[in-house]
């Protein structure tokens, strides 16, 4: 089985699964941060391309408080990711890939590094399972952006590039487990 079908069928088979609770939390994510519950965002994909990923809105409209309870639980349990079912089915996303990131990162890498943008950007993968709680981990450093540059950034790249180099449905379904256990 090619790793596009795969994708596909499990993403189909999602998407229908999940829908009514995809709309239940759509609309929960509307009244919550009074705004459309869909977000969506440029991201770097597969070559360097630009593509739009979908997620359920997080962020309200109060400046001093901009995650709301129900939006810190869709961030932490990771159902806001949920729509990023459709990036899988319309195929700009797989199951298992490098996380995209926004312009200025995986677009700039140099040299052996750029192999990661050969591979189509994932709603999983090791180094997000490493860093499921990023945003903490960046709260308590004096200087997040330079953190995040030079140890957390460089570190998916190598995880990603390790990734890139053992490629297989099997590998895929190693990290898939890991991701749900």
């Amino acid at each position: 089985m090619s790793k596009r079908l795969f994708d596909l069928l499990f993403a189909l088979v999602g998407l229908i699964i999940a829908l009514p609770i995809l709309l239940f939390l759509y609309l929960l994510a509307s009244i919550d941060t009074q705004q459309n519950g869909l977000f969506s965002q440029k991201r770097i994909g597969q070559f360097g391309l630009p593509f739009t990923i979908y997620k359920l809105r997080t962020f309200g409209l109060s400046k001093e408080k901009p995650i709301s309870k129900f939006g810190a639980f869709l961030r932490h349990s990771k159902l806001d990711e949920l729509p990023q079912l459709w990036n899988i089915i319309i195929g700009n996303m797989s199951f298992v890939g490098p996380r995209p990131d926004i312009a200025g990162y995986y677009d700039l890498l140099q040299g052996e590094n750029k192999k990661i943008l050969e591979l189509k950007p994932g709603l999983t993968s090791l180094a997000s399972i490493k860093y499921a709680n990023e945003e903490n981990i960046l709260e308590q450093q004096e200087n997040p952006l330079w953190y995040n540059d030079t140890v957390i950034f460089p570190d998916k790249v190598k995880m990603n590039l390790e990734y890139y180099y053992s490629n297989s449905i099997y590998y895929d379904l190693k990290i898939i487990w890991k991701t749900v256990f």
